[in-house]
């Protein structure tokens, strides 16, 4: 799986959308309320440091146990400290991935798809934490 950078987040222009007060239901549908009780700025919900913020583009299918698909857009805080368990984006031999951070009981990074192998981390890799994954944005296609 790899990422493609697309820029750094910006807060600039807010974009306010109705927020519905009631949840909806997943499972046997709810009778639906007519007002909306505010407004949200999916900027404001998805980018809390914005000079640290980036959005990466997702390849490939190594995270779909974990609700990543190809063609997702991945909110990237670079500011956040990247902890065991944490999504996060590496570079990994020069080389964008996402991938979780193990570092119990061995460092490796691994992948939420039965189909591909954990990636053990050794003192010969070149390693760096690009950031930790956020949000993940997608697009419904019909």
């Amino acid at each position: 799986m790899s990422v493609e950078i697309l820029g750094q987040a910006e807060r600039n222009q807010p974009a306010f959308l109705p927020l519905y007060g009631d949840l909806i239901s997943a499972g046997f549908p709810s009778p639906a309320q007519d007002y909306v009780e505010q407004t949200l700025d999916l900027n404001e919900l998805c980018i809390r440091h914005p000079a640290a913020t980036f959005l990466v583009r997702v390849s490939g299918d190594s995270m779909k146990d974990k609700g990543i698909l190809d063609g997702d857009v991945l909110v990237v805080d670079r500011s956040v400290n990247a902890v065991h368990g944490s999504i996060i984006v590496a570079a990994l031999n020069r080389e964008f991935t996402v991938k979780e951070l193990c570092l119990k009981p061995v460092k490796q990074l691994l992948p939420h798809n039965k189909a591909y192998q954990p990636i053990p981390l050794t003192e010969q890799d070149e390693f760096e934490v690009f950031g930790v994954v956020v949000s993940v944005v997608r697009k419904m296609v019909y």
